[in-house]
This record gives C-alpha cells, sequence and structure tokens, in this order.
C-alpha cells in the first residue's frame, strides 16, 4: 500500500515542480518584457548637471572700497547695495565740470548780450543810412537849384544885367551846395561801410554762439560722465540671486573691471545631460522628464527636453579632435541636452549649480 501512495506523491512533486518552472518563466518573460518596454520609453543618462546663471559682479571704476554690504552666501535683491568705493575723488571730478560748465554758460550769456547789441546797432546803422539818404536828396536839390540860380546870374553879369557881388555870391552857393552834397554822399558811404562792419560783427558773434553752444553740449557731457562715474561707486546687485565666490573687503584698492563677487539665481536653473549619440533617437523637445538628485535621494523633479545643442561637447572643448590628422579611433560622443525644470519644481531651493542629477526623458 505504501508505493502506491509514495507514486502518488512523486507525481503532485513533478506536477508542481512543472508548474513553478512554467510561471517562472512567465514571470520572467514578464519581467524582460517591462524591462525591455521600460528601456524603449524611458532614456536615462547618470552625465548631467544643474546649471543656471551666474552674474560676475565687477567694478566698473578704481578706487578704495568704503563698505561691503553682503556677506558670503546672503540672499540679495535686484538694486541692493554690494560694495560702496570711497567718492571723494569723482565727487571732486563732478564739481570741476560743473564749474567749467558753468564758466562755458556765462561764457555764452556774454556772446548773446553782444550779438544782441550788434543787431541794435545795425538797426540803428540802418536807420542813420535811411536819415543820411534823405539829407543826401535834399541836398543834391538845394545842389540843383544853385546851379539853375548861378547860371542865371552867370547870363546876367555877362550881359551887365547884375552887378559882380551878386554873381560871386550865386556862385559861391553853388560852390556850398556841391560841398554839402559831396559830405553828404560821403556820409552815406561811412554809414554804409559802417553797416557792412556791423553785419560782420553779428555773424561772427552768431559763430561764436553755435561754438559756444557745441562747447556747452560737451562740458554737460563731461558732466554726465563724472556723475555716472561717481554713481559707479554704489555697486548694486544686477538680479536676484546669492552671494558667492565673494572677494572683496573694506580698504581694498580695486582697479575698473576687477571682479569682486558673484550672484547665483537659484529660481533660474536648468539640467545639461551629456547623452550618447546612440541615445539621441527618440529624444524630442518637449519630452517630460524625471530628475533625480544625488544629493537628496528619493526626491524626484520634473521638467522637459527644452533643445538640443548644435554639436557634441568635443567639439566644443578647447582643444578639439582633429581625426584627420592620425589614426581614428571611434569614440561615442555625447551632445549635452537642456532640461528647463517645471515651475515650482525647484520652490526649496535644493538644487545648487554644478550638482550631479540623473535625468529620465519619457520619450513615450
Amino acid at each position: 500500500m505504501e508505493e502506491p501512495n509514495n507514486t502518488v506523491n512523486n507525481e503532485k512533486k513533478r506536477k508542481a515542480l512543472a508548474r513553478g518552472a512554467v510561471l517562472g518563466v512567465i514571470l520572467a518573460g514578464v519581467i524582460v518584457a517591462l524591462y525591455l518596454h521600460y528601456r524603449a520609453t524611458r532614456i536615462t543618462t547618470d552625465n548631467a548637471f544643474v546649471e543656471g546663471r551666474v552674474h560676475t559682479v565687477a567694478s566698473k571704476v578704481a578706487g578704495t572700497v568704503k563698505a561691503v554690504r553682503v556677506r558670503d552666501n546672503q540672499a540679495v535683491k535686484k538694486g541692493d547695495v554690494l560694495v560702496e568705493i570711497d567718492e571723494v575723488d569723482y565727487a571732486i571730478k563732478v564739481k570741476e565740470a560743473a564749474s567749467a560748465l558753468d564758466t562755458e554758460r556765462t561764457r555764452l550769456f556774454e556772446a548773446q548780450s553782444r550779438l544782441e547789441a550788434a543787431k541794435k546797432q545795425v538797426e540803428e546803422v540802418r536807420a542813420a543810412i535811411k536819415a543820411a539818404e534823405a539829407a543826401e536828396d535834399l541836398q543834391e536839390a538845394n545842389a540843383r537849384q544853385a546851379r539853375i540860380d548861378f547860371n542865371r546870374a552867370e547870363n546876367l553879369f555877362k550881359s551887365d544885367a547884375i552887378s559882380r557881388e551878386r554873381f560871386e555870391k550865386a556862385k559861391t552857393s553853388l560852390d556850398v551846395a556841391d560841398a554839402q552834397l559831396r559830405a553828404s554822399r560821403e556820409q552815406v558811404k561811412r554809414l554804409e561801410a559802417s553797416l557792412d562792419a556791423q553785419i560782420s560783427l553779428v555773424k561772427q558773434t552768431e559763430a561764436v554762439l553755435r561754438t559756444q553752444a557745441a562747447a556747452i553740449k560737451q562740458r554737460q557731457t563731461l558732466v554726465e560722465a563724472a556723475e555716472l562715474n561717481r554713481s559707479y561707486t554704489r555697486i548694486v546687485a544686477p538680479s536676484d540671486g546669492y552671494v558667492t565666490k565673494k572677494s572683496v573687503e573694506v580698504g581694498n584698492q580695486v582697479s575698473a573691471g576687477q571682479p569682486l563677487l558673484a550672484l547665483v539665481a537659484l529660481d533660474d536653473l536648468w539640467i545639461v545631460a551629456n547623452y550618447k549619440e546612440t541615445q539621441l533617437q527618440k529624444i524630442r523637445p518637449g519630452q517630460k522628464v524625471k530628475i533625480a538628485v544625488d544629493a537628496h535621494p528619493g526626491k524626484k523633479l520634473t521638467g522637459v527636453v527644452d533643445s538640443i545643442m548644435s554639436g557634441t561637447g568635443a567639439s566644443f572643448s578647447l582643444f578639439p579632435p582633429e581625426n584627420a590628422t592620425g589614426n581614428y579611433v571611434k569614440v561615442v560622443q555625447r551632445i549635452p541636452v537642456k532640461i528647463l525644470l517645471d515651475k515650482d519644481a525647484n520652490r526649496e531651493n535644493i538644487l545648487r549649480i554644478g550638482m550631479s542629477v540623473v535625468p529620465t526623458v519619457y520619450v513615450r
């Protein structure tokens, strides 16, 4: 009776093992299928890091640092004063430029007064010319009448109709009239010459005014430049961010263009993922991305593919490879892919520039 029972038990064990094997094969197939599906719909790389905008803050003018208003890693807002440079020298330059501008304005006022006086003199000379021309017309009439009287007296004197005394008086009257006419004409000529001189003076003064106006503009530009340089002694934040790489202290002598510190805007970060060229076939802008942060295990951020760089990282390196100059060894290249974080994805400010991350692009 024991042998049949053992046979039945063995048969049951074989069937159980067979079912287990079948289930194992099916489970393995499912796992492989899921893995292949995962590989087909998700593309991952660990060659990725956080990138962002770093604003290098430098001095625009040279001088001695009077005050440093920030400390390392401090959060600042756009427009906050970061560093102050002693402005005494620049304030003196502003005063000098302003004084030179006032001098030029005084000269302009004097030139304007001379111009007004010259124009007034021109009008007076023109009025005098009109009066002299009227007097000249009167003297011409008197001279004509005197010549008529002289000619009549001469004829009467020749016929002994008048005395010599009357004849000589007529001749004297003619000479006086001619002399007065010549004097009137000379007066008109002198006044006309004076008018030409006054008109020339007006033109010269107008030219001086134009030159003076240009000089004032130049001085105004110098005043503005001096005031601008003085304003540069207060170095302000160009954007919101966090202070880093601070290398300035009170009393330092800085030069124009010297970097003093940097500002990092943590609200404007993105991911640069260096995917292999063999992984780029399915990556397109607009695809969703999940990002794991090495510094925060279990923390997942979301984003979207923004763009793919127009060349490999090696092509834009300091010394790009020259494959045509020697033996060529094929190496799989990596191409940077820019990934933008979703809005509020980094609201906790857990990311820092340079952090390592693992982005996964969902290609389906």
